[in-house]
């Protein structure tokens, strides 16, 4: 029996079966061994730096958490897309910190931008001079 695949919904990658059963599908697996997890890339523990920087006594929850790390991606995507607009429309092939710089200052509201630029600039400056 397949399951119901929900409209507006991903259906999930595939059900895991209880550890030690096989689900024939991999010949050359042996008995034993593990399958490599897949490792999923998060700003969590960046997000939680920034957090002891500023309040070092606070906490997190995993579910604040989440809401940070999609919040963070999100703001990426529009970054990066501004960004790749910018250079096509003005033929260059690649992304550089001008075309990253503009679209702060274009994604991100007033004063958060100025600050964003500022700290952005002082980044460059100092990964520059190591």
């Amino acid at each position: 029996m397949a399951p119901k695949a929900t409209a507006g919904k991903k259906p999930k990658a595939e059900k895991r079966l209880p550890a030690g059963k096989s689900a024939g599908k991999e010949g050359g697996e042996k008995k034993g061994k593990k399958k490599a997890k897949k490792s999923v890339e998060t700003y969590k523990i960046y997000i939680f730096k920034v957090l002891k920087q500023v309040h070092p006594d606070i906490g997190i929850s995993s579910k604040a958490m989440s809401i940070m790390n999609s919040f963070i991606n999100d703001i990426f995507e529009k970054l990066a897309a501004e960004a790749a607009k910018l250079a096509r429309y003005n033929k260059k092939p690649t992304i550089t910190s001008r075309e990253i710089q503009t679209s702060v200052r274009l994604v991100l509201p007033g004063e958060l931008a100025k600050h964003a630029v500022s700290e952005g600039t002082k980044a460059v400056t100092k990964f520059t001079s190591s």
